[in-house]
């Protein structure tokens, strides 16, 4: 038995035992079990974080899109999960050499095991399993086909992999390789190795690209490939094998006899460059290593990156949150730098870098905490991430905003990226190009459609919004009459265009100014402020506005998916994060921005919940109209720090955490988006959170934990302590930064990586005016 495996009855076991709801933490050996402390003598204990990592967490979504256990190496080209709908479905269809999108998700190259005389339901077929014989970790996973009596296992590297496949005994065995898109190609070896070419459609937008592979199998297998002619209706056979039904492109098949060993093994590299180049790099990772190795190696890159964040008290169930939560942070963006060269889909080039390159981001939901929270951990690869975008741009003549594989998908609104350029160079991460970088903000601020879901150049309905300082709407019923939004089918969005111009011309504007580039500052400014322009004193909510400068009259509770997007006009009340106190302005003052934060938690959905979500389906993880289900919202519960009674947002926050946020299949309240709401449990649960990017400032809430430290890159740590922590003293008496009592419950990027020490005094009941 492998450690791997030992592993797996480990974890099952303890859930066995109630360990998805334990109250009581694991106490590792050598510590003392009344104090919790290290027994006098004996070494000091290192503390297994991966223990608490469960990346079936969360894998049942409560409307749409769900987390699945992604196995890959942080930030690391493939990732992999099983293919199936969610946790609820008991059957797969196969499993992926890669993923590019582990959301929607979108997989290529796909492998299955068969036994016995090969059929036509073995190509097609899904495949029975057993929840409770599956092990799921970061670098691990295994299931057993019940139906088959069939092992499956699998580990990953950089860029490929191994799958291990146990047979029963005395059997003829199969290994299949298939295509998940269109008209794939496979070509065998004489030495049985194989390689292959899927030509990838993004079905959303239509991207095209291609994706090679290079594999090889253990023993002595007899191959036989399916041909696919053009209409994909007719396949000739090479080898005594059954003609398949359905299926696209060439297949293959990998047939061991009943005397041959029972365990086979497929080991495979992937590129985005070459069939040459999946061969070298499965020449550089995959030659000369075992499989159990390779799964070792695995285990301690995520033991590294995992214990660089160290927490103690706590649950064990609220461990398990966090490390899973931190876990899946790592999950983008993905380096697709392939020995010292990568393929770029934006100007379908290959290019020499000695850098690394990455992709696969959403900046709309990733700007709130993920990159913050890389700007902490890695700011140096942080810094690779941003030259990565600035490279982008130079390719495309765009900045990219949704940066995939084979370029950038349009998706949502805004230009964020704007938003992280600055973010990370207030906080001295500056090792990528900031003047290319500005200029290609400047041209999407300039020159591109603001339109959700569009990529292109700007049209009558920018030029307004530069004019006049909002995004015109249409009346309901209107017919659409711009030639632009017309042509792509979408909603304006004008609400929700406007407040993120707002925001994106703002980081414009700052990192003009950090730079030197005074006109540019000053020329955008003012933009900062065109938020103001679509605020309603009557309704205490942004509106919209027609191009007459008339107010737009809608339901801003039930009527939004036209106005805002996918939330409606009472989460957008929220939605000026780099200028709360403008916003407190417009509201009338602290008081009546305090009152208004109350409501929002306590307003009714104004329809049956069936008949909201019909209209609202993003917004999830409702308490009041709050929806901690979507990006849209993240920041409010720690908007109570603007106020005179900040223990609000400690009162919130732990509230959220410890009902939306369990360690269960149930355990996450929306669409995790690839990291971007598992960054914000992770910055909550340790009691601090970047309220406001672009601004090197945290905001301080009530930790989970007693104490949390973080291993800095630059040799340092930072360290808070919550004094008597639990979950009645969840309120903060007073806050010390190294000593020097705070009088407002922030403190800046400079504290933390010079390696401070915040500390917390905890209570049960309020302090106001902290």
């Amino acid at each position: 038995m492998n450690e791997e495996q030992k592993d797996g009855i480990s974890r099952r076991k303890f859930m066995q035992a109630g360990g998805m709801i334990a109250a009581t933490a694991i106490v590792p050996a050598g510590l003392n079990t009344a104090t919790n402390k290290p027994i006098e003598g004996l070494p000091p204990v290192e503390e297994d974080y991966l223990q608490y990592i469960d990346p079936t967490i969360g894998n049942i979504a409560p409307l749409l899109n769900t987390n699945r256990p992604v196995v890959h190496l942080p930030n690391q080209m493939v990732r992999t999960h099983p293919r199936r709908q969610d946790y609820l479905d008991d059957q797969v269809s196969g499993f992926p050499l890669l993923s590019l999108n582990v959301i929607t998700p979108q997989v290529i190259f796909s492998v299955r095991p068969a036994k016995g005389s090969l059929i036509d339901a073995d190509w097609n077929e899904r495949l029975t399993y057993d929840h409770d014989m599956e092990i799921t970790r970061p670098w691990y996973f295994a299931t057993t086909l019940i139906d088959k009596d069939i092992r499956v296992e699998h580990t990953v590297g950089k860029r490929g992999g191994m799958y291990r496949f146990k047979f029963p005994k005395g059997v003829k065995k199969h290994v299949l390789l298939t295509h998940c898109y269109d008209n794939g190609l496979y070509n065998i070896a004489a030495d049985n190795s194989i390689t292959g070419t899927e030509f990838v459609i993004d079905s959303i937008h239509a991207q095209r690209g291609k994706a090679y592979m290079y594999g090889t199998f253990s023993g002595k297998p007899v191959s036989a490939k399916l041909i696919g002619d053009k209409d994909w209706g007719k396949y000739t056979v090479q080898g005594a094998l059954a003609t398949p039904k359905m299926m696209n492109g060439e297949k293959v098949a990998m047939t061991y006899d009943e005397s041959d060993p029972d365990a086979v093994e497929f080991r495979f590299a992937v590129s985005f460059i070459s069939e040459e180049q999946a061969k070298k790099n499965y020449e550089e990772e995959f030659a000369h290593i075992t499989f159990d190795q390779l799964a070792a190696q695995g285990k301690a890159i995520w033991k590294k990156a995992i214990g660089q964040i160290k927490v103690e008290g706590g649950t064990v169930s609220q461990k398990r949150t966090f490390y899973t939560a931190l876990y899946r942070s790592y999950v983008r963006m993905i380096n697709i730098t392939e020995g010292g060269k990568y393929y770029s889909g934006y100007d379908q080039k290959v290019h020499d870098d000695k850098r690394n390159m990455y992709t696969d981001d959403y900046t709309w939901g990733d700007y709130i905490a993920q990159h913050p929270l890389r700007c902490i951990l890695n700011p140096a690869q942080e810094g690779d991430m941003l030259q990565s975008y600035v490279n982008m741009y130079e390719q495309s003549g765009w900045m990219p905003e949704y940066p995939k594989v084979f370029g950038d998908r349009p998706g949502m609104f805004g230009f964020y990226s704007a938003v992280m350029f600055l973010d990370a160079y207030r906080k001295g991460i500056k090792n990528f190009d900031t003047k290319k970088a500005l200029e290609g903000m400047l041209k999407n601020a300039e020159q591109a459609t603001m339109l959700a879901s569009t990529n292109g150049p700007k049209g009558a309905l920018e030029d307004f919004y530069y004019a006049k300082g909002y995004y015109p709407a249409l009346h309901l019923g209107e017919a659409e009459s711009d030639p632009v939004a017309k042509a792509h089918h979408s909603a304006r969005s004008a609400v929700a265009v406007t407040l993120a111009g707002s925001y994106n011309d703002w980081a414009v504007s700052e990192l003009a100014k950090e730079l030197g580039d005074n006109a540019v500052h000053l020329k955008f400014a003012p933009r900062a402020y065109n938020y103001k322009n679509l605020w309603s004193k009557d309704k205490m909510l942004f509106m919209p506005k027609d191009d007459k400068g008339e107010w737009v009259d809608i339901d801003p509770k039930t009527q939004g998916q036209s106005y805002y997007n996918e939330n409606n006009g009472y989460t957008y009340k929220w939605g000026v994060t780099h200028d709360i106190e403008g916003l407190i302005e417009l509201m009338g003052g602290k008081d009546v921005f305090e009152k208004e934060l109350d409501q929002y938690f306590r307003e009714g959905l104004g329809s049956s919940r069936a008949m909201f979500y019909s209209k609202f389906p993003d917004m999830t993880g409702l308490i009041g109209q709050f929806s901690m289900g979507n990006q849209c919202s993240f920041q409010i519960p720690f908007l109570f720090n603007y106020t005179n009674n900040p223990w609000k947002t400690q009162k919130w926050t732990r509230f959220i955490l410890d009902v939306y946020f369990k360690d269960t299949v149930l355990g996450v309240p929306g669409d995790e988006d690839g990291g971007s709401m598992s960054s914000v449990v992770v910055f909550a649960a340790m009691g601090f959170f970047p309220v406001k990017p672009g601004s090197p400032m945290y905001t301080i809430t009530s930790p989970l934990f007693s104490k949390i430290t973080i291993d800095l890159p630059n040799g340092k740590a930072f360290t808070l302590i919550a004094a008597g922590c639990s979950k009645t003293k969840k309120y903060i008496q007073f806050a010390k930064m190294n000593g020097r009592k705070l009088d407002k419950l922030w403190f800046s990027h400079q504290d933390l990586v010079n390696g401070g020490t915040l500390v917390l005094e905890m209570g049960e009941m309020p302090v106001k005016n902290i």
